[in-house]
């Protein structure tokens, strides 16, 4: 059975989801189009209604356990609908199977709640309506940029919240301007510094424009094309990934394969890649790992007090939807090997169906020693390991965010997040020091930021029925437990409660959370586990007293972890644009649900902090975080053990790694290696 159009072509493949098979598998195209048309039938799409998000609602885990293939599909979707022409905003739900049936709809209050997400449209419309400002015209006449204007870019950004008076129950965008020396010119190195349009979209009018400061447009350019760098190095010679007999994984539908693992590969337009009902085989047993898994929120705060700069906090998935704007992925640029790609779609801002081609990106690749060990008389056992790699690129204005998932052979999965793209530029006196945003370029200054994800696991260690459990290691004084000074040990604590269960990492005590089964024990008589190692990288920098504290209060801790509830996906709550704050986590911990032995859902908080440098100009090179989820006891041993000798091929001849003597590739006395050096027949 397969719910997908699958195309080949040279060294990938791409699955395009054309129809439902699973409750648990992608949006389709008709689906989106199906929830449009029952909106257009009940009155709720007028001409001014645009589709600001528009998710799937996953069944019910109850529903879902009785399901079998044989049944019948049923898909809800949550709508958010925004009136362009007031503002207005209101959230349905519609039933797309069968019949089809706008099952709710209700407003929303967005002085409590918050805006709905942005769509594509607002950028076009921000933008003329800061150029179209007599405040914006008069201010780069007067810094003497007239004659610059039409090439200015006008950058669209998210407003935090403040509770100005002008600004009240307003969609807001603030408006910063860039300039251009040609079309094809890269805006974000020439920030016209201190001007700044505050609109509100909703009435398509300016509320105040600030122009402050003379400092003077930097002029070097920030193009990082290859014709804008020059000759490229030809000092690379060719790295070939090949996998003769294909890839290991086997895809039918959003169900992917692969060793011991399994999982469904999901997408929407907010959380972008989902990863839904990961099991691990053990024997002839599929044991589930995680119900569910993805980064639903992450926000970017700055450190900068200057006018243009200190209320930035963008919320990228909850306010611009990661998923949205996700990239269509290249095989030998984005992806290398044996490529299967997946598409996505999402709706367009009036609720049309629209195809990310290749939007999810999975390929095997090497990654060294898996295990090793040299015998006393010399001889060798070696395994590779590799790993299965499934990834996605999303880009939000100026920076670029990969989020790669990695499932590796002895259990673990990791989670990468790469942050790249260009640095957010202001401007300064060349020379001139800032205690908030270094210079990085002749007059280019980059201000301090964080950029701190939450990842979302919801936990089913062999079931529904887990535990969590801090665990670190400690030193024990000199006395009758350590006579010699040279013991130490672990401790283990158990977070009974949600309010147990806001913590910060510790790396120096080695401090991590184990997530236990209830109810099941290993060959050792030990509950299940697996470990959430995290990185322990710097929280939510900004003081408590400050209003993006209380918008990102889920950055200030690195885990949090609640009892399930399926209203609650999003950390920062569901409409974090001009939030007043304490939505989503705050506010859900406060009820300080049980753990003990419930269904758990682990939040863990990890990213850079980034204090920019020269070497982060024109283009930022990657900067790499992330976590481990690693079985601590959930196997009896190395499930790795009968991997093939990585010394030998298949057909037991060809030494795949021959270096010398004692290599593992003889045939009887000869060798078949053709290395000079080995040692068989010797």
């Amino acid at each position: 059975m397969s719910s997908d159009r699958t195309s080949h072509t040279h060294g990938q493949r791409v699955t395009e989801p054309t129809f439902v098979a699973h409750p648990l598998d992608p949006l389709i195209a008709s689906e989106i189009a199906r929830a449009r048309e029952l909106l257009v039938g009940a009155g709720h799409m007028g001409e001014a209604v645009r589709v600001a998000q528009l998710l799937p609602l996953d069944p019910s885990k109850e529903w879902l356990a009785q399901w079998a293939p044989e049944d019948p599909i049923e898909r809800r979707l949550e709508i958010v609908l925004l009136d362009t022409s007031d503002g207005t905003s209101r959230v349905a739900v519609v039933a797309v199977h069968g019949a089809g049936e706008v099952e709710s709809i209700r407003d929303i209050d967005t002085a409590v709640e918050g805006q709905p997400q942005y769509i594509f449209e607002e950028y076009d419309r921000a933008a003329s309506i800061a150029k179209a400002s007599e405040g914006w015209q008069a201010a780069m006449h007067r810094r003497g940029l007239a004659d610059r204007m039409e090439l200015a870019f006008c950058a669209p950004l998210a407003p935090g919240f403040f509770g100005r008076a002008d600004e009240a129950n307003k969609r807001v965008v603030r408006s910063l301007t860039f300039l251009r020396d040609d079309p094809s010119d890269s805006p974000w190195a020439h920030p016209v510094e201190g001007l700044i349009v505050h609109i509100d979209l909703s009435s398509g009018t300016v509320i105040r424009v600030e122009d402050e400061g003379d400092v003077p447009v930097p002029k070097g350019h920030g193009n990082y094309s290859a014709a804008a760098q020059g000759p490229a190095r030809t000092s690379l010679k060719p790295i070939e990934i090949t996998q003769p007999e294909g890839p290991s994984f086997e895809v039918d539908g959003s169900l992917v394969t692969w060793e011991n693992w399994s999982f469904r590969v999901g997408f929407n337009q907010r959380e972008g890649l989902v990863l839904n009902q990961v099991s691990f085989r053990d024997g002839d047993e599929e044991r589930e790992v995680l119900h569910r898994a993805s980064v639903p929120e992450m926000v970017v705060p700055y450190g900068d007090t200057a006018p243009g700069r200190f209320w930035i906090s963008y919320f990228d998935a909850g306010e611009y939807l990661l998923g949205k704007n996700a990239n269509t992925l290249s095989l030998g640029c984005d992806c290398l090997g044996v490529i299967h790609y997946f598409d996505g779609f999402v709706p367009d801002d009036h609720g049309h169906p629209v195809k990310i081609p290749q939007v999810v990106c999975m390929h095997e690749e090497d990654y060294g020693i898996l295990w090793k060990h040299t015998d006393l008389d010399g001889h060798t056992e070696v395994r590779r390991s590799r790993r299965l790699v499934v990834s996605y690129f999303s880009t939000i204005g100026n920076y670029d965010y990969g989020f790669f998932w990695y499932f590796y052979l002895d259990g673990t999965i990791q989670l990468e997040a790469k942050a790249t793209g260009i640095v957010f530029a202001s401007a300064g006196m060349p020379g001139s020091a800032n205690p908030h945003a270094p210079e990085i370029a002749p007059g280019i200054f980059a201000p301090v930021h964080q950029h701190l994800f939450c990842a979302r696991l919801d936990t089913a260690l062999d079931g529904e029925a887990n535990t969590l459990h801090e665990v670190e290691v400690a030193g024990i004084p000199i006395g009758p437990e350590n006579p010699h000074g040279n013991a130490f040990t672990w401790n283990s604590r158990q977070l009974t409660s949600e309010s147990e269960a806001r913590r910060r990492a510790n790396p120096a005590a080695g401090r991590v959370w184990e997530v236990r089964s209830a109810e099941r024990t290993n060959r050792l008589g030990h509950p299940t586990a697996f470990r959430l190692l995290p990185q322990g990288q710097p929280t939510l920098m900004a003081q408590p007293e400050s209003t993006v504290h209380s918008r990102a209060e889920f950055a200030t801790e690195h885990l949090w972890a609640t009892q399930y509830a399926a209203h609650e996906r999003f950390p920062a709550g569901d409409f974090p644009n001009a939030n007043p704050g304490g939505a989503g986590l705050p506010a859900w911990t406060q009820a300080n649900r049980s753990l003990d032995g419930e269904d758990i859902v682990l939040w863990h908080v990890f990213g850079p902090t980034h204090v920019p440098r020269p070497e982060d100009w024109p283009i930022m090179p990657v900067d790499y975080s992330g976590f481990l989820f690693k079985p601590h006891g959930f196997l009896d041993e190395n499930p790795a053990m009968n991997l093939p000798d990585g010394a030998v091929s298949r057909d037991g001849m060809t030494g795949a790694c021959c270096a010398g003597g004692g290599c593992g590739c003889c045939a009887g006395d000869a060798c078949r290696c053709g290395n000079p050096g080995c040692a068989c027949g010797k």
